[in-house]
């Protein structure tokens, strides 16, 4: 299992557009994917479970990556998030 710590940049956090894109990356792998802020999880694969946490600038959230591909999610998912987030 792996983790990434990131604070979110993007003046309107995680909304629809970064969020549906995030969903594209990471239905591209087998792992399971979590987003993790303040004690509440959502999968990285269904947009309701990213939008659902509300997440917004400067708030720090924790992302999981657990499979037999979670190296290489790892890279795109954290790759994805410093370019877009």
């Amino acid at each position: 299992m792996k983790e990434f710590k990131y604070t979110i940049t993007d003046p309107e956090g995680i909304h629809a557009r970064p969020a549906g894109e995030l969903v594209k990356v990471a239905k591209g792998f087998a792992s399971s994917i979590k987003l993790a802020k303040d004690g509440k999880e959502g999968d990285c694969k269904r947009i309701f479970g990213i939008m659902g946490l509300g997440v917004k600038k400067g708030q720090e959230v924790t992302l999981t990556f657990d499979g037999e591909d979670e190296d290489a999610a790892y890279e795109a998912v954290s790759t994805f998030m410093q370019e877009n987030l």
